[in-house]
């Protein structure tokens, strides 16, 4: 493997455990929040220096049902990441406190959750287009192919994803993505690796729901 696919593959993994430490939020402190945003807004940048041949050729070629599919969702994630970027900024308390900033808080703290709430869908979404990526990665560690393994990873996929149904209602991210709750409600009795789990199983509803949608689309 080539040492730009393996710093691609390094980012990508870095970038989904960031996203998810930044979804719990008061569970991790308000001060590693911050410095976790800083770090996801430069991994973010980093992925997208790594994949810059895709923009390069953004006005060139067919635009396939896929491609326009996979366009959407790296817009709304390029939207989500600014709108995270710039409330955070007005938001933040301790990283940028520095900064000059007055007043904005209310309107902030608004665009925050709601890019917060979207960017995890989207960016869950994306991954699933590009998990044929990732089964092609495991072909090859096991060399051959076999129906019980196939199945059995269909079985544990939808088992996540199914689990991840349940746990997108409880965590009741719906009504956060579309502000019928405009305070996101924190459990502080909770560790952290049952709210994790959780998460973990929200995106990998959506990873599944992109995944079947790229089938669909090709």
């Amino acid at each position: 493997m080539k040492p730009k696919q393996i710093i691609k593959i390094v980012t990508d993994i870095l970038m989904t455990v960031v996203i998810l430490l930044l979804m719990a939020y008061s569970l991790v402190g308000e001060k590693a929040h911050e410095w976790l945003g800083i770090g996801m807004f430069v991994l973010f940048v980093l992925h997208h220096v790594l994949n810059n041949a895709w923009g390069r050729n953004l006005l060139r070629g067919r635009y396939t049902p896929f491609r326009i599919l996979q366009t959407v969702l790296v817009v709304l994630a390029l939207v989500c990441m600014l709108g995270s970027a710039v409330s955070g900024i007005v938001l933040s308390r301790y990283a940028l406190s520095f900064l000059p900033i007055r007043g904005g808080q209310s309107w902030a703290r608004t665009v925050h959750m709601l890019c917060a709430y979207w960017g995890f869908i989207v960016i869950s979404l994306h991954l699933g287009l590009h998990w044929n990526i990732m089964l092609g990665m495991a072909e090859k560690i096991f060399h051959k192919s076999s129906a019980l393994r196939t199945w059995a990873a269909r079985a544990v996929g939808l088992s996540i994803a199914g689990y991840g149904v349940y746990a997108f209602i409880r965590r009741q991210i719906g009504s956060y993505m579309f502000l019928k709750i405009q305070f996101v409600f924190f459990d502080y009795g909770e560790p952290l690796i049952w709210f994790l789990l959780d998460y973990i199983a929200v995106m990998g509803l959506f990873v599944l729901i992109g995944h079947y949608l790229a089938k669909a689309v090709r």
